[in-house]
Parts: structure tokens; sequence; C-alpha cells
């Protein structure tokens, strides 16, 4: 396996593995907001902390609520970490599959290019010249 196919098949994984976190995000929201919506609905009266409602008295809906937050904000911050991380790997791959490019393309044979040589142009005043000098 040459260095190309190398960082191809890292550029794609490292794709991939971005997408997995994307939908690790899109699962954690869903928990963040099944969550908050459960303790809407479960309680009589809500107490608030910041933007997020939770039930005051210790229940299973609220067992239930805390689990939901909990998962859904780990798994929110988890993939945001991951895809960045995932993103800049991918760019390293990239960047380092056209440093290869570049390399391969220097180290291939050119074909070899036979030009007339650049003669000085004869001119009047370049004959005068060496007429003068002898």
């Amino acid at each position: 396996m040459s260095i190309h196919d190398y960082l191809h098949e890292k550029a794609a994984e490292s794709r991939h593995n971005e997408t997995i976190a994307y939908i690790m995000f899109l699962a954690g929201s869903v928990f963040f907001v099944s969550g908050i919506l459960s303790s809407l609905v479960m309680s009589r009266e809500t107490s608030w902390f910041l933007f997020i409602p939770y039930i005051a008295d210790f229940t299973e809906a609220m067992f239930l609520e805390l689990s939901f937050l909990l998962v859904g904000l780990f798994l929110i911050v988890a993939s945001i970490g991951s895809g960045l991380h995932y993103y800049r790997a991918r760019n390293w791959y990239l960047k380092e599959l056209s440093k290869a490019k570049d390399a391969a393309n220097l180290m291939s044979p050119q074909p070899m290019r036979i030009t007339r040589p650049i003669s000085a142009p004869k001119t009047r005043t370049a004959s005068k010249r060496t007429k003068a000098a002898k």
C-alpha cells in the first residue's frame, strides 16, 4: 500500500468518524429535549434552573428527567469535541496527501523536450561593434 492510498483511507475514515459525531450530536439533542419535555409534562409545578425545568420532589420522573438531561448534555459536548478532532485530522491528512501528490509528481520521470538553443539576435549595432573592436 502506497502512502497515497494510506492517506486516502485515513481521510475517508476521518470523514466517517465526523459523520458519526454529527449523528451523536443529534441523539444528544433528542435526549436533552426529551428530558426538558418530560419534566414539563410530568410535574404540576416545575422549578427552574436557568432555562432547564426540574421537578423539586424526588420521583421516578425526576430520575428519568435527570438521566435524559445528563446523557443528552454529555452526548452534545462529546460529539462537538470529537467532530472538531476528526475535522482537524481530516484536514491534516488532506494536506499530507497534497504534499505526497506533489512529491510524486516531482519524482516521476518527465519526458525530455528538446528546444532550439537561444542565440543572440544579429543586429547592425552588434556587427559594427565587432568590426570596431578588430
